[in-house]
């Protein structure tokens, strides 16, 4: 998707060879025409499913969740990390290891906005080492709800997210790879 790659070239900061800050488009302040894009995109690879729910975390897999749920013209659902005095029972949850952040947090979805009757897409900001996927895949599961596919924005091909979320058989689609970060520049995996 050359929009999104363009905008990582131009606004995106490589802070290490691990991370990426697209803080200035995606995950803090929000390029709404490029997300419209994101959606439209995800909508065309995954046209062939019959979504229900577009499941995110929060907070920075909303936008592109929400703009693809609108093109499925569908309910977008996103697990919180924080606690809340509303959300307290029947609740659906997992473990995630937050790399960026280095710390583990409970994961939380209401069983009453997943059932055995949908299909989830799965929608996130970023793929590197596959604890959010690995963590929505699980509630989804707890849920038993039909898992359509993983939509990714931005991979980090040289972690190993992709080979654990490949071994459980469910489709991913990212809309950008990125084969290095080394020397401060980003380098996107060929097609």
């Amino acid at each position: 998707m050359e929009l999104l790659k363009n905008a990582i070239l131009k606004k995106g900061i490589v802070l290490s060879a691990d991370i990426l800050k697209v803080d200035s488009f995606l995950n803090h302040q929000i390029d709404v025409v490029l997300m419209k894009e994101v959606g439209i995109e995800f909508k065309r690879r995954f046209t062939n499913k019959r979504i229900t729910k577009v499941l995110t975390v929060e907070s920075s897999g909303i936008a592109p969740a929400l703009f693809t749920a609108l093109e499925f013209q569908v309910d977008t659902v996103f697990a919180r990390k924080r606690k809340s005095l509303t959300l307290n029972e029947d609740l659906l949850t997992a473990e995630v290891f937050s790399y960026t952040k280095k710390e583990t947090t409970t994961i939380t979805i209401s069983k009453k906005y997943l059932d055995k009757n949908d299909c989830v897409l799965i929608i996130d900001d970023f793929l590197a080492n596959g604890e959010v996927c690995r963590g929505l895949i699980e509630v989804i599961r707890q849920a038993d709800a039909e898992i359509a596919g993983i939509g990714i924005v931005i991979e980090k091909s040289f972690q190993k997210g992709r080979s654990i979320i490949d071994k459980t058989g469910i489709p991913v689609e990212s809309l950008v790879r990125i084969a290095s970060l080394e020397g401060g520049k980003v380098t996107f995996v060929e097609t």
